[in-house]
């Protein structure tokens, strides 16, 4: 259980950063190379290749070297646990908020049911 939190300590980090995040929705279009990645950044490669590593570290990038080029790949299993533990938040407030509805509905049939209905005909008294 402690891994499983660690991970997610490290996987959340690496989603923190706004760059980080648009080097993942690259990658998701299929691989590309460091270079490829820096393109649409005004930041130099070192800057970008701290960032792919950050994302390597958290496993959501995998690279390799042909050559001279490093190719990044995205890794989703990071992102299916993450979604995972958030899926369990969803469902817990979906189920609070439908026994609010559930709530609300009972007591409006009550208040329904306590006040006489008003006939249309009948105008309110002016004072």
């Amino acid at each position: 259980m402690v891994k499983y939190f660690g991970s997610l300590d490290t996987t959340f980090g690496a989603l923190a950063d706004p760059t980080r995040r648009a080097i993942l929705a690259t990658l998701q279009l299929g691989q590309a190379s460091i270079t490829e990645l820096a393109k649409p950044h005004r930041m130099s490669l070192p800057a970008v290749m701290k960032h792919v590593h950050v994302l390597e570290q958290a496993g959501l990038v995998s690279q390799e070297k042909t050559g001279r080029t490093r190719i990044c790949r995205l890794a989703p299993e990071p992102l299916q646990d993450a979604e995972s533990w958030i899926s369990q938040y969803r469902r817990f407030w979906e189920r609070s908020f439908d026994s609010l509805e559930k709530y609300l509905n009972e007591e409006k049939s009550q208040e329904e049911k306590s006040w006489p209905a008003r006939s249309p005909n009948k105008k309110p008294r002016s004072r």
